[in-house]
């Protein structure tokens, strides 16, 4: 019997006026709503934003933990056990300034040992559809010994500079933009499915998934 695999779908974006938990919710339409596709996974969506972390703010390096120490922090150990329990990530990201948003890369820093070694698919978004944040994140995440899948889609709003980005500016989805984003449907998918062969070749670490 095929083991599932446990995938979080994470919305990065922790602005308060922020089109990320809609732009996750239409990819996860699109990814459970392919019954192949989404065979043997379950894809549950975590929200950065929920764990209100800081800027770091432990005593001890995230790398160290937990061979040689451990988190004193609420914020630090509820994410931690969230991350440290899926087999595989989604990261659904926004670009800002032509750079990786820091609420992202903060998240990310947060931990190591929870993340090495997993599976990972990068989507970006943004008036060029993010894919320096994309370059930047893949570059990270490689370093960090996660296994990010070729294929990254990238997510633009409807007319560049116009109406849809101002919407998203204030935290909507443009009717457009979701159209476009339903158009990539097949891209996504393949990223998907680069994820998924990736995670049923990783070996699990000791105490981990």
């Amino acid at each position: 019997m095929t083991a599932i695999k446990n995938i979080a779908l994470i919305t990065t974006s922790t602005r308060k006026a922020r089109v990320g938990p809609h732009i996750t919710s239409v990819i996860n339409d699109i990814l459970t709503g392919d019954a192949d596709a989404s065979k043997n996974t379950k894809i549950s969506i975590v929200d950065v934003a929920d764990f209100n972390l800081p800027v770091f703010d432990e005593e001890i390096m995230p790398a160290m933990v937990p061979d040689k120490g451990s988190f004193k922090n609420a914020h630090s150990i509820a994410w931690s056990n969230e991350i440290k329990k899926y087999d595989g990530y989604i990261f659904v990201i926004p670009e800002y300034n032509f750079g990786l948003a820091g609420g992202t890369k903060n998240a990310v820093d947060y931990l190591y040992n929870e993340w090495i070694g997993k599976g990972v698919l990068i989507i970006s978004y943004g008036i060029f559809g993010g894919t320096s944040a994309s370059e930047s994140l893949d570059k990270t995440l490689k370093g960090m010994k996660l296994n990010v899948v070729d294929t990254r889609p990238a997510l633009g709003f409807h007319g560049g500079v116009g109406d849809d980005l101002w919407l998203a500016g204030a935290g909507k989805l443009g009717d457009d933009t979701k159209k476009d984003i339903i158009a990539e449907t097949p891209t996504i998918l393949k990223a998907f499915g680069e994820l998924k062969d990736l995670m049923d070749k990783q070996v699990p670490k000791d105490g981990q998934k």
